[in-house]
């Protein structure tokens, strides 16, 4: 799930949920508060009538003994006069949040609660009077509002009578308060809730990735390149990890190639030391003979001459070549590829090759099995170096008094595939997947025996791969080695 959704998700959660379980939760409480004021005060009523006007409700539950007071005044006046009678009513009405009065003409011969009376006495209608009627009572207003009902009787000596139901309006009912108290309770019960469920959520799809990164981070910082990060999800957050992952393995694989490069540089400087140093001794070591007069006849000079230039030569060849691989390893050949037909680039190449071996008693056989128009993709010079360089490379190891050098050409679907087989000493199956790495050579005494830069098929290899090709060797010790690479046909 993407991220975006998530957010949304939870605002939506944040919304809806509260409203909900708000709405569950009230529900229940009143309706079990709403049992509670009919059980205890017999009084049926609607909720929304329980909490928008609560007055008639605190007016019903006195209703049935201002009933009762109504019917003894007109059929029994002789019972309100019973001051029992009166602490028996009070006493019920005191669970009724209310209270009740008796006057005598104008003395009150019965107060059930005078505390309260204090603050209405002067409100109180007398016998025969009345104010503003609430379903069957009296509404006294101000700071402490009452609802009062009374009923006018005759005393049995002829007195005026006025017998008073109080109700403070100030104190709800207890149930009332209840789902005042027990719906603020919920309501903050369920927005704690609902805020831990989402920052839980959040927690987990989001803050726990990032801190793993943030971890991950550390790590990379430190030098540990080691540290891996998987992701969770599939959202922005997970592909943020892969990212992070990749740039990880990238990083190190980078790190890894500069630190084997650092490695390569320091065995080429070493390689070239050594390679320059050999036949720079051996033109010290002519030129002083001939200084100090060592070679002191013409046959001498012009052998100690010879050697000296030729010592000469292999350290231009192997400048020529260093310099060469440098150019190629940066990309910086301009390469001119170009379709050349196949037979004829090879009948002319092994034509030169002829009259080069013939003079070392080395004989060449060609065999080309694909058909003549065949064109290649390539670049006719840097593809003759990467010829001459193998063939050159087998000469060296020529151990035969016979040698024998074998070109054949064969069609592999898009491409063609070149085969150059000698006779030579092999190579052993350990050693075949380190020939193509510059400087390397088969004999780890690097005796100068072979001579060579230990670049030549390091250069093959390269031009091959920037041919789009393929280059390989299968070898077999005292039988021989064959050299294979492939060329992209032309379309």
């Amino acid at each position: 799930m993407k991220l975006k959704h998530r957010l949304i998700i939870a605002f939506l959660i944040m919304i809806a949920m509260p409203v909900i379980l708000i709405s569950i939760t009230a529900g229940t409480i009143v309706r079990f508060q709403m049992d509670s004021i009919h059980e205890s005060y017999d009084v049926e009523a609607k909720t929304l009538q329980v909490i928008t006007n609560p007055i008639q409700i605190l007016n019903r539950i006195t209703r049935g003994i201002f009933n009762e007071i109504k019917l003894y005044s007109l059929n029994l006046p002789e019972k309100l006069s019973d001051s029992d009678y009166y602490s028996e009513l009070n006493d019920l009405l005191e669970n009724k949040h209310s209270f009740l009065l008796v006057r005598k003409d104008d003395e009150f011969i019965f107060i059930g609660n005078k505390e309260k009376l204090d603050s209405i006495k002067d409100l109180l209608p007398h016998y025969g009077t009345g104010s503003t009627e609430v379903d069957g009572g009296i509404y006294l207003g101000g700071r402490e509002p009452f609802l009062v009902k009374l009923q006018d009787f005759t005393y049995t000596d002829g007195s005026n009578g006025t017998i008073y139901v109080i109700t403070d309006l100030n104190v709800l009912m207890p149930q009332l308060k209840a789902v005042a108290i027990q719906s603020v309770i919920s309501f903050v019960v369920i927005l704690f809730f609902t805020a831990s469920l989402l920052i839980f959520w959040i927690y987990r799809s989001i803050l726990k990735p990032m801190n793993i990164l943030r971890i991950a981070t550390d790590h990379i910082k430190e030098g540990d390149l080691d540290y891996s990060v998987e992701p969770y999800t599939n959202d922005e957050i997970g592909q943020l990890c892969n990212d992070f992952e990749n740039m990880r393995l990238r990083l190190k694989k980078l790190i890894e190639d500069r630190l084997q490069y650092e490695e390569e540089i320091k065995e080429l400087i070493s390689n070239i030391s050594h390679d320059l140093k050999t036949p720079l001794t051996a033109i010290k070591g002519y030129s002083e003979g001939l200084i100090d007069g060592v070679a002191d006849t013409m046959e001498k000079q012009e052998k100690y001459l010879k050697t000296i230039y030729m010592k000469a030569n292999d350290m231009s060849v192997l400048v020529d070549e260093l310099a060469y691989y440098a150019k190629i390893d940066s990309n910086t050949i301009p390469y001119s590829f170009t379709p050349i037909n196949l037979s004829d680039y090879f009948e002319d190449c092994v034509e030169d090759l002829y009259l080069e071996l013939e003079v070392k008693n080395i004989r060449v056989i060609y065999e080309n099995l694909v058909d003549h128009d065949v064109k290649v993709v390539a670049d006719a010079e840097q593809l003759k170096r990467v010829i001459h360089n193998i063939i050159g490379n087998s000469v060296k190891y020529l151990d035969k008094p016979e040698g024998h050098i074998k070109i054949r050409i064969v069609d592999n679907e898009e491409y063609v595939q070149v085969d150059i087989k000698d006779n030579g000493a092999g190579i052993e199956e350990e050693e075949l997947p380190y020939i193509f790495d510059r400087f390397y050579r088969a004999d780890a005494s690097r005796s100068t025996k072979t001579g060579g830069s230990g670049l030549g098929l390091a250069i093959a290899k390269k031009v091959i791969e920037d041919h789009f090709g393929k280059i390989w060797a299968t070898s077999k010790r005292g039988k021989g080695t064959t050299i294979s690479f492939t060329l992209k046909k032309a379309d």
